[in-house]
Protein backbone atom coordinates (compact mmCIF):
# COMPACT_ATOMS: atom_id res chain seq x y z
CA UNK A 1 0.00 0.00 0.00
CA UNK A 2 1.36 3.16 -1.29
CA UNK A 3 1.45 6.36 1.06
CA UNK A 4 -2.03 8.37 -0.11
CA UNK A 5 -0.43 11.56 0.27
CA UNK A 6 2.06 10.42 -2.77
CA UNK A 7 -0.98 8.64 -4.53
CA UNK A 8 -2.50 12.26 -4.71
CA UNK A 9 0.64 13.96 -5.51
CA UNK A 10 0.90 11.63 -8.64
CA UNK A 11 -2.32 11.83 -9.28
CA UNK A 12 -2.17 16.08 -9.61
CA UNK A 13 1.56 15.63 -11.34
CA UNK A 14 -0.56 13.53 -14.17
CA UNK A 15 -3.12 15.60 -14.65
CA UNK A 16 -0.62 18.64 -15.34
CA UNK A 17 1.19 16.38 -17.86
CA UNK A 18 -1.98 15.30 -19.64
CA UNK A 19 -3.68 18.53 -19.65
CA UNK A 20 -0.15 19.92 -20.70
CA UNK A 21 0.35 17.33 -23.81
CA UNK A 22 -3.21 18.03 -24.84
CA UNK A 23 -3.32 21.83 -24.99
CA UNK A 24 0.69 21.71 -26.60
CA UNK A 25 1.92 18.44 -28.02
CA UNK A 26 -0.83 16.49 -29.40
CA UNK A 27 -2.38 18.22 -32.66
CA UNK A 28 -5.65 16.07 -32.63
CA UNK A 29 -8.42 18.88 -33.47
CA UNK A 30 -11.09 16.40 -31.58
CA UNK A 31 -9.31 17.69 -28.63
CA UNK A 32 -9.23 20.99 -29.04
CA UNK A 33 -11.51 22.05 -26.28
CA UNK A 34 -10.88 19.27 -23.98
CA UNK A 35 -10.23 19.84 -20.53
CA UNK A 36 -9.17 17.98 -17.91
CA UNK A 37 -10.68 18.83 -14.51
CA UNK A 38 -9.52 16.12 -12.14
CA UNK A 39 -7.46 13.02 -11.95
CA UNK A 40 -7.34 9.92 -9.30
CA UNK A 41 -4.72 6.74 -9.09
CA UNK A 42 -5.03 3.80 -7.68
CA UNK A 43 -4.14 3.02 -4.46
CA UNK A 44 -1.27 0.56 -5.90
CA UNK A 45 -0.20 3.40 -8.17
CA UNK A 46 -0.79 1.30 -11.59
CA UNK A 47 -3.86 2.68 -12.71
CA UNK A 48 -5.02 6.39 -13.47
CA UNK A 49 -8.43 7.56 -13.76
CA UNK A 50 -8.10 10.79 -15.86
CA UNK A 51 -11.59 13.20 -16.09
CA UNK A 52 -11.99 15.41 -18.48
CA UNK A 53 -14.99 18.06 -19.31
CA UNK A 54 -15.34 19.52 -22.92
CA UNK A 55 -16.14 23.75 -22.96
CA UNK A 56 -16.88 25.11 -25.85
CA UNK A 57 -15.19 28.34 -27.35
CA UNK A 58 -18.67 30.18 -27.07
CA UNK A 59 -22.32 28.84 -25.88
CA UNK A 60 -23.60 28.22 -29.01
CA UNK A 61 -21.09 25.30 -29.04
CA UNK A 62 -22.45 22.26 -27.92
CA UNK A 63 -19.94 19.85 -26.53
CA UNK A 64 -19.16 16.55 -28.55
CA UNK A 65 -18.25 14.11 -25.84
CA UNK A 66 -18.29 11.41 -28.50
CA UNK A 67 -15.07 12.69 -30.64
CA UNK A 68 -13.24 13.99 -27.68
CA UNK A 69 -13.14 10.54 -26.27
CA UNK A 70 -12.49 8.92 -29.56
CA UNK A 71 -9.60 11.33 -29.71
CA UNK A 72 -8.50 10.82 -26.04
CA UNK A 73 -8.57 6.97 -26.48
CA UNK A 74 -6.42 7.23 -29.34
CA UNK A 75 -4.10 9.51 -27.63
CA UNK A 76 -3.61 7.09 -24.80
CA UNK A 77 -0.72 5.61 -25.79
CA UNK A 78 1.02 8.80 -26.76
CA UNK A 79 -0.31 10.33 -23.40
CA UNK A 80 0.91 7.43 -21.51
CA UNK A 81 4.42 7.69 -22.87
CA UNK A 82 4.28 11.22 -21.75
CA UNK A 83 3.35 10.13 -18.52
CA UNK A 84 6.10 7.73 -17.94
CA UNK A 85 8.77 10.20 -18.85
CA UNK A 86 7.16 13.24 -16.54
CA UNK A 87 6.94 11.32 -13.59
CA UNK A 88 10.05 8.57 -13.38
CA UNK A 89 7.72 5.97 -11.26
CA UNK A 90 8.54 2.33 -11.79
CA UNK A 91 5.20 1.50 -13.51
CA UNK A 92 3.93 3.74 -15.51
CA UNK A 93 0.30 3.86 -14.52
CA UNK A 94 -2.29 2.85 -16.79
CA UNK A 95 -4.55 5.69 -18.24
CA UNK A 96 -8.60 6.00 -18.39
CA UNK A 97 -10.61 8.47 -19.72
CA UNK A 98 -13.81 9.46 -18.04
CA UNK A 99 -15.90 12.00 -18.93
CA UNK A 100 -16.74 14.36 -15.78
CA UNK A 101 -20.61 15.11 -14.97
CA UNK A 102 -20.16 18.17 -12.45
CA UNK A 103 -20.04 20.77 -14.52
CA UNK A 104 -23.47 19.68 -16.23
CA UNK A 105 -24.89 19.02 -12.59
CA UNK A 106 -23.57 22.54 -11.11
CA UNK A 107 -25.05 23.66 -14.69
CA UNK A 108 -28.61 21.75 -13.57
CA UNK A 109 -28.60 23.10 -9.63
CA UNK A 110 -28.10 26.85 -11.13
CA UNK A 111 -31.08 26.60 -13.30
CA UNK A 112 -33.03 25.16 -10.33
CA UNK A 113 -31.88 27.69 -8.40
CA UNK A 114 -32.90 30.36 -10.62
CA UNK A 115 -36.07 28.53 -10.99
CA UNK A 116 -36.27 28.85 -7.21
CA UNK A 117 -35.83 32.13 -6.98
CA UNK A 118 -38.30 33.63 -9.59
CA UNK A 119 -40.79 31.32 -7.45
CA UNK A 120 -39.46 33.07 -4.57
CA UNK A 121 -40.22 36.54 -5.95
CA UNK A 122 -43.53 35.61 -7.31
CA UNK A 123 -44.66 34.61 -3.66
CA UNK A 124 -43.72 37.95 -2.28
CA UNK A 125 -45.15 39.72 -5.17
CA UNK A 126 -48.86 37.80 -4.48
CA UNK A 127 -48.06 38.37 -0.55
CA UNK A 128 -47.36 42.06 -0.52
CA UNK A 129 -51.44 42.49 -1.83
CA UNK A 130 -52.34 39.79 0.58
CA UNK A 131 -54.59 40.55 3.52
CA UNK A 132 -55.28 37.70 6.53
CA UNK A 133 -58.14 35.35 6.26
CA UNK A 134 -59.21 35.69 9.72
CA UNK A 135 -58.69 38.53 12.50
CA UNK A 136 -55.86 40.49 11.72
CA UNK A 137 -53.95 39.11 15.29
CA UNK A 138 -55.43 35.97 16.00
CA UNK A 139 -53.34 35.74 19.05
CA UNK A 140 -54.54 38.44 20.74
CA UNK A 141 -55.63 38.48 24.01
CA UNK A 142 -59.47 38.99 25.01
CA UNK A 143 -59.03 42.01 26.89
CA UNK A 144 -62.48 40.97 29.03
CA UNK A 145 -62.44 42.19 33.01
CA UNK A 146 -62.58 39.23 35.34
CA UNK A 147 -64.00 40.55 38.46
CA UNK A 148 -66.07 37.59 39.76
CA UNK A 149 -66.44 36.76 43.60
CA UNK A 150 -66.40 33.39 44.70
CA UNK A 151 -67.69 32.22 47.47
CA UNK A 152 -65.92 29.67 49.31
CA UNK A 153 -67.91 27.38 51.71
CA UNK A 154 -65.72 24.40 53.78
CA UNK A 155 -67.52 21.40 54.94
CA UNK A 156 -65.84 20.70 58.79
CA UNK A 157 -66.27 17.35 58.40
CA UNK A 158 -65.10 16.47 55.03
CA UNK A 159 -62.05 19.43 54.66
CA UNK A 160 -63.81 20.11 51.07
CA UNK A 161 -64.22 23.43 49.37
CA UNK A 162 -67.41 24.11 47.22
CA UNK A 163 -67.47 26.96 45.32
CA UNK A 164 -71.02 28.83 44.56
Amino acid sequence: MVDPARARKLAKRIGTIVAMAIDHEIKDPRLEFVTITDTKVTADLHDATVYYTVMGADLEFEPDLVTAAAGLEKAKGVLRSKVGAGTGVRFTPTLTFVADTVPDTARHMEELLARARAADVEVARVAADATPAGDPDPYKEPSVDVDVDVDVDVDESSGSRRAH
